[in-house]
């Protein structure tokens, strides 16, 4: 809902005035000062506060949201309000539902938010209004109109319009919060100690003198909305009106598209090649594998209805595509000769997440490529299995310079439907998690025997030669490539790129012109930045000339570090008498003068020097972080260290549900759980091929650290994303 059409709505609601400009502003008090410098304003209003909660619920429930609108001095406790409405540990809701679900941001929460709200999620909203807007006496209410930098001001009659207005919503409920906040037992002295740790605690998560156009928050500080705005402000995304879809904008589809290059090459070296099937998939198929879609089915989304008719038969939008695939593979092979069988195609699947939607890295629609291959024997399609990983890692390690462990998934993390899968893990430091990076799995012939993909075997003689189901794989990798990276380099300025995947490797600013200069010396400059960018476009790197005239050298150098460009080159009065350029380095900020006649060497030397550096540093600090922990006891203070850990382990699949409550349990000690705590239980990430030489797996020797059976390998164990 735009701006305009709310206010069209409120016309019909009651309202006839306009909306008032006035500088943005975040807090009640900052709202007040703005409006006393606005003429016009009413002289008798009051200032409101609109603020969402979100309470624990079980991860697989739909997120409801608790939305509070009350009087700018009301008190709000979280804690008495949730005992009031019977709902457990009532916290303030992050960004991602803010976006998401309401398409809002801090500082501009409203009301009117609510006619944003997906009609998914309208029926699972609570809705709360502080009896004191809706007293008698009361003349007009103050609220922003989805943005901070306006206020209407409606009277209490014109807001219960507007609730009992959104379609699906349930009615509101009024409560006193001065009679709630009576009723509340004394606060307990806090000690004395505490306070300044929760005022560093601020300090450190806050960049001093940050703008909204730029970072606001430090990496360390509070990830979770560092993240939000590095992959927003660089403008790498922006948000969709369908939660949990994202539009991604050219600096990181220029990303995907590097990946794509990389691995389609490599592909059809190893002779796949592509195709595209359609994206809809029948009930009748889809349900002719259920071991493989159990594992789908909460996020399958359905076409019901086709214009104003019911479809005879529901459409799936595929969330993968084996079962779309084989039964072609069945028409296609009709003998031993027609194998192998290797197709790949580039789209996108829709999963419908509950979960909170993560950009790049928990989405409802993502773009992937997903190959499906037909082979004659196991060795062959093992073969397969790891040239495609060995991709995979190669993606993340050459382009993205982010290293991974490969290995193989356990029995429980293992790919619905499959034998074995093997992963590429990467790690995030700033959180201690692991995360999945790309998947290659060998089917074996369970979907050839479903399917029934079968050749007879070349090996038999006479008339009746016995049939063969084939052995299948599959392999995907996604755009999560894209937020794995962001994660691993990005810094307090913004992205950091590596130079191979980098939309712009190289941004030439012109620098020390005053008003003391000539137009004449101004267009000297400016001729020598436009010089040296053909010079290093004739070499085939991607150059940017930035001379707009209407911001200072600094404002652009910020504006090229959030946009994580690799290297800068600096051009002033006194370069051109030097007949050098200084470098900038967006990974190190490192600085170094080079000549004019030896940048077609020196610059692409310094870029792949950059790639190599940002691979080197990313591993050390992964390598510091995977520990060898050989006692239960040492097991969750490492992870609460943010470290992975590499474990003797009997590798049995009730043994892997005990380490995870168990060591959820263990973290989480009296403290309420949430959705940012670090107490999630550790999962298995994979059982890697490199394994720890010392101490080594003694056979009938070495035991479990969790259950005391016989270890039989390391294991990567961790909280993960």
């Amino acid at each position: 809902m735009s701006i305009a059409e709310l206010i069209s709505k409120l016309n019909t609601l009651g309202f006839s005035e306009s909306a008032f400009e006035h500088a943005a502003v975040d807090t009640v008090d900052q709202w007040a000062e703005a409006l006393a410098t606005v003429s016009g304003v009413p002289s008798d209003y009051v200032l409101t506060k609109t603020l969402i909660f979100k309470p624990k619920q079980p991860k697989s429930a739909p997120i409801a949201p608790v939305v509070v609108i009350a009087k700018g001095d009301s008190g709000t406790n979280s804690t008495l309000l949730g005992k009031e409405l019977g709902l457990k540990d009532l916290r303030f809701a992050n960004d991602d539902v803010l976006t998401n679900i309401f398409k809002t941001s801090k500082g501009s929460v409203s009301p009117f938010a609510l006619g944003n709200v997906p009609a998914e999620n309208v029926e699972h909203i609570k809705v709360v209004v502080d009896q004191a807007l809706l007293a008698d006496g009361v003349g007009k209410i103050a609220f922003h109109p989805l943005d901070s930098t306006r206020t209407v001001f409606i009277a209490p009659a014109t807001l219960t319009s507007f609730l009992e207005s959104v379609p699906g919503l349930a009615a509101f409920r009024p409560i006193d919060f001065e009679k709630l906040a009576a009723a509340a037992p004394a606060p307990k002295p806090a000690a004395a100690e505490k306070k300044p740790k929760k005022a560093a605690k601020k300090e450190v998560a806050e960049v001093v003198g940050s703008a909204k156009l730029g970072i606001e928050v430090t990496k360390e500080g509070d990830f979770a909305k560092w993240y939000q705005q590095v992959v927003t402000r660089s403008e790498m995304l922006d948000y969709y009106d369908v939660s949990g879809c994202y539009i991604v904008r050219p600096l990181a589809y220029f990303v995907w598209q590097q990946i794509q290059e990389f691995f389609d090459g490599g592909i059809r070296n190893l002779g796949v090649k592509n195709c595209y099937f359609p994206m809809f998939v029948s009930s009748r198929v889809l349900e002719r594998e259920k071991d493989h879609i159990e594992g789908f089915a909460p996020e399958v989304a359905w076409v019901t209805r086709a214009g104003s008719s019911d479809l005879a038969e529901p459409l799936a939008i595929r969330p993968t595509s084996e079962t779309v695939m084989y039964p072609y593979f069945a028409k296609w092979i009709q003998s031993y000769r027609d194998l192998p069988l290797k197709i790949n195609q580039w789209c996108s699947v829709v999963r419908w997440e509950f979960k909170n939607p993560q950009p790049f890295l928990r989405t409802r629609e993502f773009l992937w490529q997903e190959g499906h291959c037909a082979h004659l024997t196991k060795d062959e399609a093992m073969v397969e299995v790891r040239d495609i990983l060995e991709l995979y890692r190669r993606i993340y390690e050459e382009l993205l310079a982010v290293p991974v462990i490969e290995g193989v998934k356990s029995e429980k993390e293992k790919f619905a439907g499959g034998v074995a899968t093997t992963t590429v893990e990467g790690f995030i430091p700033t959180t201690g998690r692991g995360i999945q990076g790309g998947t290659s799995h060998y089917l074996g012939q369970n979907f050839s025997k479903m399917f029934n993909v079968v050749v007879e075997d070349p090996e038999a003689t006479g008339a009746e030669r016995p049939k063969l189901f084939v052995h299948q794989t599959s392999w995907g990798l996604s755009t999560r490539t894209i937020g794995v990276m962001v994660m691993v380099h990005g810094d307090d300025k913004g992205l950091v790129l590596p130079p191979r995947v980098a939309e712009t490797q190289i941004v030439i600013v012109p620098c020390g012109i005053t008003v003391k200069h000539t137009d004449e010396e101004r267009r000297k400059l400016y001729d020598a930045c436009l010089d040296v960018a053909h010079q290093l476009k004739q070499l085939g790197l991607r150059v940017e000339t930035d001379l707009r005239d209407n911001y200072t050298p600094g404002f652009k150098f910020s504006h090229w570090e959030l946009r994580g460009v690799p290297l800068r080159l600096e051009i002033g009065p006194k370069d051109l008498e030097k007949q050098s350029v200084l470098t900038v380095r967006r990974d190190t900020f490192a600085k170094q003068p080079v000549s004019r006649s030896d940048i077609e060497t020196a610059i692409p030397a310094l870029l792949e020097t950059i790639q190599k550096d940002m691979l080197v540093k990313a591993r050390k600090t992964m390598d510091e972080r995977v520990k060898i922990v050989l006692d239960w006891e040492n097991f969750v203070p490492t992870l609460n260290d943010k470290c992975l850990t590499l474990i003797p382990w009997c590798e049995r699949e009730e043994c892997e549900e005990q380490i995870k409550e168990r060591s959820s349990r263990d973290s989480l000690g009296d403290e309420p759980e949430d959705d940012k705590a670090p107490s999630m239980g550790a999962k298995s990430l994979c059982l890697p091929y490199n394994q720890p030489a010392e101490p080594p797996i003694v056979p009938g020797q070495t035991k479990c650290i969790q259950c005391g059976h016989e270890a039989k390998r390391y294991a990567l164990f961790g909280r993960s994303y």
